[in-house]
């Protein structure tokens, strides 16, 4: 048999290790990562490898030759022109593929029994089959849901974190019949998760998944590049060390000296030609690459150190990656997770902060204190985006460096030249924010539509007419005070797809910046009439005589954050008396307890004044809460059940979106008026995508009480201002109050949520059990796991996008079902949770020290 060896990566968020340096070639133990592989081949009689190459390919072939040296037959296959994906340079190569053969990646370390895995194929009479395994953190991966017989239904690459379904995944190691690669096009860029497989599925094709025991680490960041080195040596995965164990847990290589007086803790690795000073400390999970020079005093806590580097007196490393031919001088102190490129200098006492990355080839001055990445800008996170948009606590996470190097990272993925609409909330971080992030769009040739303060429903309604590639909405957190939440949305004013996230983290993760001359620097234009525009599109919108003959007085409570000022005047022009309350700015975010205060506050004035209803409204213009005549506040699914009930009633047989968890009183309404319900994953970006006219015409209202309300017709954001007057508008045809709707006409549905803490490391391993431990034919998997009774009755188990908590529903017209059901549900989950938790704590071991 042949194996496929994919070799082609640049390991782009591996930098500053793989600028000069192919992925597979990144040392593991002191061995390249596609040496750790081969040796597994070889080990499972696999010795013909064909290796695709296309980044540096020279340095990989110069490395492995014909392969004669590893005890294998080794021939390549270079993308000269363009990346051709994992499918198509397989493609590239289908003329040596003449029998069953195996795809591997070769920037993944793992022992797995490539054997057995080949035999299962074979036995399943597979087209195709992936090697599947299980991890605690699915979000980065592939995952994969196969049948009692291992077929595969159904897959999603890359799941966001409230879409994760199980914790099964793609490891990338495939077992392959010549015959599908019929299936792909010639010389044409594919991907065997996002082409090649979702039509094989389509076709019916016999594609198995082989759930494999054993070790597998996907070397894709720097974190997974530093464990891998310490499972390596704490043995939870099988490789070929390159050195003797000179004594249990030590691997030494030839001609290394090492003081007597040195202290070595075990497992260590410690390379060839090597000199180590006295009194050093070298703790476990230390890995020391050849000819390397250790000064006196050095401190090495789980270092990971290429070949060739020197290391000071006095030094201290910790769980730091120090590049090869890199000297740090006497008193260096390199921190947690830090990286050092190759043939770098840090000077006597100067501190690397954890996380910091150094390009190669740079000087950190002595005594130099860096927090900041040595190429531009701060510390890259794993993640920008969450489930709207980036967040981060103001002028800590979110500060104006960050701000203009994001600025800069979505520009570079738009053309030069290019137009982004910006606007903001009032308050002051807000503007310090926009400003640098309209720094970094003009400094890589963007221009800019700045609206400055805007509520953001009006964002949303003139971006289309402003012709520009999309647009950045930056406000202080809705939910969190502390937080600030900038929001990218598209050129129709919809926030972004999960795609273009992807491509701006790439971006910024890899410091991939254009630069553009100082003529190409982009401008800034302040356009005009823009509430003009949003104020005919409402007008446009609303049945304008029936609000004029309502003689409506409404009160409406800013809860201090002016955000759209502008109803109260559209609602004078149609005849309405708008009494407006708290309406000046705070610089700080109202708190939820005082809006909790101001929204009792409204009740009084409602009843005082004997108003037709009040509104709070709050998150920049997008979420509001009702109050009746009488001061009772209309909220959360009731809110949400009133709405659709009115809107149906003015559109029958129309569609309604709601998020997954909303109550199935939505369904029992829309039964009422021949309507139809959509139901989205529980995100905004879901909600908006899912009402657009061209994806389903006939939505009249998309939304929930908890996230606010869409009305396609006028734009595809949620629009606090306009559900006002539309509820004005249909309260008067219909002839009701908002307390006759709610005591008449809404279905009796008992609604009850729960929230568990669950650590990040369970919720894939979580969902794959409540997916196996119900019946298929009862499971709905739009977003986190719903199982479905009769009688509209349901539980949902939903993971939180951005805590370590999931989130349980229970739903039906049962108030007593949805009691027992939750407390079944909370101690199922729990007792899970407990149960994977104690697995991992059991799986710590004990260490030992030895003096050499």
């Amino acid at each position: 048999m042949r194996a496929v060896l994919m070799a082609g990566g640049s390991g782009t968020r591996l930098r500053p290790l793989t600028c000069d340096l192919p992925k597979p070639m990144v040392p593991i133990l002191n061995r390249p990562i596609a040496e750790h592989i081969t040796n597994l081949l070889k080990r499972h009689q696999i010795t013909e490898v064909i290796a695709t190459l296309h980044y540096l390919p020279d340095v990989i072939r110069d490395y492995f030759q014909d392969g004669s040296d590893f005890g294998v037959q080794m021939t390549y296959a270079v993308e000269e022109d363009q990346p051709l994906g994992t499918a198509g340079c397989v493609k590239n190569i289908a003329e040596f593929l003449d029998e069953t053969f195996l795809v591997i990646s070769g920037d993944s370390v793992t022992d797995f029994d490539l054997t057995a895995a080949i035999e299962f194929h074979k036995r399943k009479q597979a087209k195709a089959t992936l090697v599947l395994t299980r991890v605690p953190n699915p979000i980065e991966f592939g995952v994969v849901i196969t049948d009692e017989d291992y077929r595969i239904r159904r897959f999603l690459e890359k799941p966001s974190t409230s879409e994760i379904f199980s914790d099964t995944v793609n490891t990338g190691i495939y077992i392959l019949e010549p015959s599908i690669l019929d299936y792909l096009p010639a010389n044409q860029e594919s991907d065997f998760s996002k082409d090649l497989f979702p039509l094989l599925l389509e076709k019916g094709e016999p594609m198995y998944g082989y759930i494999a025991q054993g070790y597998w680490c996907d070397v894709g960041h720097l974190d997974a590049y530093r464990e891998s080195q310490y499972d390596g040596l704490f043995g939870k995965v099988k490789l070929d060390f390159a050195y003797t164990e000179t004594k249990p847990g030590i691997w030494q290589g030839q001609n290394t000296f090492i003081d007597p007086s040195v202290e070595i803790c075990p497992p260590v690795l410690i390379g060839s030609n090597c000199r180590i000073g006295p009194r050093v400390r070298i703790d476990p999970g230390t890995v020391i690459g050849d000819n390397v020079t250790i000064g006196a005093d050095a401190d090495l806590k789980r270092p990971i150190i290429w070949n060739g580097a020197i290391v000071g007196e006095d030094a201290e490393l910790r769980a730091c990656v120090i590049g090869r031919g890199t000297r740090v001088d006497r008193r260096a102190q390199v921190l947690e997770g830090a990286v050092v490129g190759s043939l770098s200098t840090v000077g006597e006492e100067a501190q690397i902060s954890p996380n910091v990355r150094v390009w190669p080839s740079k000087q950190i001055e002595s005594g130099a204190i860096l927090n900041i990445n040595l190429i531009w800008g701060h510390t890259a996170q794993r993640n920008l985006f969450g489930q709207r948009g980036v967040t981060g606590l103001a002028n800590i996470d979110i500060t104006p460096e960050f701000a203009v190097k994001l600025g800069a990272a979505y520009g570079s993925t738009l053309k030069p030249g290019s137009q982004v609409m910006m606007s903001r909330d009032q308050r002051s971080i807000s503007r310090m924010v926009t400003r640098s992030l309209i720094a970094g769009l003009m400094s890589v040739g963007v221009n800019i539509q700045n609206l400055d303060a805007t509520a953001i429903p009006m964002s949303r309604t003139v971006v289309p007419t402003l012709k520009v590639a999309g647009g950045i909405h930056v406000r202080l957190h809705p939910d969190r005070p502390d937080y600030l939440l900038i929001e990218f949305i598209d050129s129709k004013g919809v926030n972004i797809s999960k795609a273009l996230e992807k491509k701006i983290e790439g971006s910024y993760f890899k410091e991939d910046l254009r630069r553009v001359q100082i003529h190409e620097i982009g401008n800034v234009v302040y356009p005009i009439q823009m509430i003009d525009t949003y104020c005919n599109a409402f007008e446009k919108n609303l049945n304008v005589e029936a609000i004029r003959h309502s003689n409506s007085k409404v009160v409406i409570d800013y809860t201090y954050a002016v955000s759209g000022a502008v109803l109260p005047q559209l609602l004078a022009k149609f005849g309405c008396d708008a009494v407006v309350l708290n309406a000046s700015m705070k610089q700080t975010a109202v708190s939820s307890v005082e809006k909790e205060a101001l929204l009792q506050q409204l009740g009084h004035v409602v009843e005082a004044l004997r108003a037709t209803f009040g509104v709070q409204v709050s998150a920049n213009g997008e979420q509001l809460i009702l109050v009746d005549k009488l001061g009772a506040p209309i909220r959360g699914e009731m809110l949400t059940a009133l709405m659709v009930n009115m809107i149906l009633t003015a559109h029958p047989r129309g569609t309604v979106v709601v998020p997954i968890q909303a109550s199935s009183a939505v369904e029992q309404i829309a039964r009422r008026h021949d309507g139809k319900v959509i139901r989205t994953k529980a995100s905004p970006t879901a909600l908006m995508e899912a009402s657009l006219p061209e994806v389903n015409p006939n939505v009249v209202l998309a939304g929930s009480g908890d996230m606010g309300f869409i009305f396609p017709q006028l734009h595809p954001g949620f629009d606090a201002m306009f559900c006002i007057a539309k509820v004005i508008e249909m309260l008067t045809v219909q002839e009701r109050s908002l307390a006759s709707i709610r005591d008449d006409d809404l279905p009796q549905v008992c609604h009850r949520s729960y929230t568990v803490r669950c650590p990040w490391t369970v919720k894939g391993a979580l969902m794959r059990y409540l997916v196996e431990t119900h019946k298929e034919d009862s499971l709905e998997l739009v977003d986190g796991v719903k199982i479905r009774f009769e009688d509209d009755s349901w539980v949902l188990i939903l993971p939180d996008a951005g805590e370590p908590v999931v989130h349980l529903f229970a739903n039906s017209n049962d108030r007593n079902w949805v009691d027992e059901l939750l407390r079944e549900y909370r101690t199922r989950v729990q007792s899970f949770i407990e149960e994977q938790q104690g697995v991992e704590a059991y799986s710590n071991s004990p260490q030992q020290s030895i003096v050499s």
